[in-house]
Parts: C-alpha cells; structure tokens; sequence
C-alpha cells in the first residue's frame, strides 16, 4: 500500500489482500437451485423402501419446484431453499409378481420446517388390496427413509455451497499461518504521478496566514437504499469501517472528532439531522488549519436516495484528487460494500 502522497492517491489502507466482501460485511448471495435439484434427485431416486411383506423403489423424479441459496451478511451464514418434489415408487408384495406403482408427494421442504416436520403424501395409482398394503408399508417404513436422505441434503447444503462466503480477514490468516497473496496496485501514470508531485509541493508552500486559494466541488449520486440505511453509513463507526476498510473512529454529534483512512481525513460534526450531515473536513496533507467544510443532503425518492454534496474551501491545487477520492473511496466503496448500487464497480 502506497503511503499518501506519494505518487498513488489511493485513500485506503487495505484489510484484505483481495480486498474482496472486507470484514464480510454486506449481503453475498449464492443460488443454488440447479445443485439442490440434481443433489435431491441424486439422494432420492434408487431409494429402496421394504419390510417383511414386499418392497418398493423410488423410480423416477417427476417434477421439483422451488428455490435454494446460500448467503452471507455480517459473517453470518444464511440457507433458504423451498421445495415441492413428486416421486414415483414401483414395488412388488412378496410372492407376488404383479407390479404396483404409486407417487410420494413432499410439499414442504423449507427452511422453515425441521426436517421430522416434512410430510411424505403417498398415493398408489390402482385402488386394490394389494396397492393400499404396499403404499402403507412406503408411509410406515419411507417416511424416515426419506426425511433422512433430505437431512443429508440439506449437510450438503451448509457444507459444500457455503466454501469461500466467510473470508477471513489479513489478521486471521496471518495468526493461522496462511499465506495471503498479493495485490498489485494500481500504477498511477507519470503524468498522474508529477502532477500528484506538483499538487503536494504546491500545498507544503502555503504557509499559515497566507490566503489560500480555494474552490467549491459539488457532486451528486444516487443510493439503492433508504435514507435512513445511507444516515447511517455516514455516522456508524462500524459501517464507516467497512466501506473505508480501515478502522474509523468517529463521534457522530454535533462537534464529534472522525478520523479516516488510517488519519489521511480527519475533522468534526458541526451538525447531524435525519437528511442532512454538515462537517469540517480536510486531508492530512492540507496546510495546517485549514478545514473545507461538507454538507451532505439526503432525498429519499421511490426508488433510491438521492445524495448531494457540498465542499466549500478546497484548495484550488488539490481539486481533482479530492473529486475523485468522494467518487472512488465514498461512493463506489459504500455501493460495493452494502450493495446499495444498481451497478458495482
């Protein structure tokens, strides 16, 4: 990780080395329907069901409908999966050779019910003595059968399609001894990189008490969120830790220090209300003293919050870095960590 100014203007000290989900904060999610399907036929196909007066073979899957994924928010593993699965049985009563065939019918296969709460319907396609015997011994004798070969789907489930969704953190892999692989960083271009240079060698100039020539920057973006959820990505330590990827320390009331990216930004609250974030603001590498000072204003639509801010008294030299360091490390960083963008970047 480049050290600020020098030459890369990245804002963030990274946690991961993939930077991938840091801290496993926000929602990943993994369907995993077509496994389930094929997992769920593969347990209960073949399936021999018998006692001491005949036996029956789930032949055949004739319809599953429903859904499964896996997920994980906050490094807290989450399953859902609904399924409805008919079957066909065939099956014979000892000493006898006639064929009797009928369906087993599970409509409630959900992460709402244990699985000793999953009903198995069994139904035989011809109303004789023999069919009513043979589908008795499928209920009495299948039911457990059955409702173990979904407990082992559901093992599957939580054991196979969960791999890879809590990544653990720099600091676990190193205590555990496992290597992290490196990142390459970006490379700023020469041209990008002298004018950082320039920019850095114009700010350490201003002295204290000179007059410093500064601008305005206006910048607006939209959220896939409430208000209410973007407030309080702005204010909560904890969520600010996750987009910045880096420990935020923060005092969300009115004249509350804050402190990001490992001390590069730093200031004060001067007001917080429900739509509205007013603070003091300035870069580590500013002259001394010297605060912009932000003005953050939500606007909750149908659809999204519209977000619109203010920075009045940037220093004219360090305009652009400071534009795309909202865009890139505020922006794009909370839409990528929470989610809350129609596209992430």
């Amino acid at each position: 990780m480049a050290k600020w100014g020098e030459g890369d203007p990245r804002w963030i000290v990274e946690e991961r080395s993939d930077a991938t989900n840091v801290n496993n904060w926000h929602w990943t999610e993994r369907d995993v329907s077509s496994w389930s399907k094929k997992k769920l036929e593969e347990l209960l196909v073949g399936l021999k069901i018998k006692d001491d007066k005949g036996e029956c073979l789930i032949k055949e899957l004739n319809s599953i409908d429903g859904e499964a994924s896996a997920s994980n928010r906050k490094g807290k593993l989450i399953f859902f999966y609904e399924w409805n699965i008919k079957l066909e049985w065939k099956g014979n009563l000892k000493d006898c050779t006639t064929e009797l065939t009928g369906n087993v019918e599970i409509p409630n296969i959900s992460d709402e019910n244990d699985v000793d709460e999953i009903d198995i319907i069994v139904t035989t396609k011809k109303n004789t003595e023999e069919s009513r015997i043979l589908k008795e011994i499928t209920r009495l004798k299948g039911t457990k059968l059955i409702q173990e070969q979904i407990g082992k789907y559901l093992n599957f489930l939580k054991e196979e399609c969960s791999k890879g969704m809590i990544l653990p953190s720099a600091e676990v892999q190193s205590k555990s001894g496992t290597s992290i692989p490196s990142v390459s960083p970006k490379v700023a271009s020469p041209k990008v990189t002298h004018q950082n240079q320039v920019n850095q060698e114009n700010l350490k100039n201003i002295q204290i008490g000179v007059k410093i020539d500064t601008t305005t920057l206006k910048l607006n973006e939209e959220f896939k969120c409430s208000a209410e959820e973007l407030y309080m990505t702005f204010t909560d330590p904890q969520r600010v830790s996750a987009f910045t990827r880096s420990q935020a320390i923060l005092e969300p009331v009115a004249g509350g220090k804050f402190r990001l990216f490992d001390g590069n930004v730093t200031g004060e609250f001067v007001s917080l209300e429900p739509c509205k974030i007013v603070q003091r603001w300035r870069f580590k590498t500013w002259p001394d003293a010297h605060y912009s000072t932000v003005t953050i204003v939500l606007s909750q639509k149908s659809d999204c919050t519209k977000l619109a801010l203010t920075q009045v008294g940037i220093p004219s030299a360090d305009f652009e870095r400071t534009k795309s360091g909202w865009r890139t490390y505020y922006w794009q960083a909370i839409m990528g960590t929470f989610g809350f963008g129609a596209r992430l970047f």
